[in-house]
């Protein structure tokens, strides 16, 4: 038997670093995706115990101030790709700066030097991530994912996942429909 589950990566993180946090008696705010604020500074010996407590979940600690940076920016465009309300009165670019506290110049140079490809590129990706997760797991027309993802239309949303994917999102959609009638047919 085969069961389907779907996962809240930002409400499992959390979870588990508060679970660890607390386990560890450490006073601490989580403040953002992958932001915690220790009340007290961690001689060597409890940083060693934290990075080896997180890292059996696979939460490594960022200690590079440039890559932990493109972590929040990478954060940041999830939330909005994934329809956050209020991350979505925004364009990205805006919504970085305010959130980041940084002109997006500079989040824009500095994310295209360390990750070789443009902020838009990244959102145009998690967007297509996103497109694919609704097609499998959703039954919403492609008006309604190009809608729910902020695309001004369907062929839009078509020209950026074909080019993504090499597939248009009605070839992938087929595709998925025969793989459920595939697993269907088995049980």
């Amino acid at each position: 038997m085969t069961i389907n589950v779907k996962f809240d990566y930002n409400l499992l993180c959390r979870k588990v670093l508060c679970e660890q946090l607390d386990a560890m008696g450490l006073e601490y705010s989580l403040l953002g995706v992958g932001e915690i604020v220790l009340n007290k500074t961690p001689d060597s010996a409890q940083m060693l115990v934290i990075t080896e407590n997180l890292s059996a979940y696979g939460i490594e600690i960022i200690s590079n101030q440039q890559t932990a940076l493109i972590q929040r920016i990478k954060d940041a465009v999830t939330l909005v790709v994934n329809g956050d309300e209020e991350a979505q009165k925004y364009n990205v670019s805006t919504y970085l700066s305010e959130k980041l506290d940084y002109s997006y110049a500079y989040l824009s140079n500095l994310f295209s030097e360390i990750t070789h490809t443009s902020i838009e590129n990244f959102v145009i990706l998690k967007k297509i991530d996103v497109a694919k997760t609704l097609i499998i797991e959703n039954d919403l027309t492609l008006t309604e994912i190009a809608y729910k993802l902020n695309y001004s239309s369907v062929a839009h949303l078509s020209t950026q996942f074909k080019k993504t994917t090499g597939l248009t999102p009605s070839s992938f959609q087929k595709i998925i429909k025969k793989r459920k009638e595939k697993i269907g047919n088995r049980d």
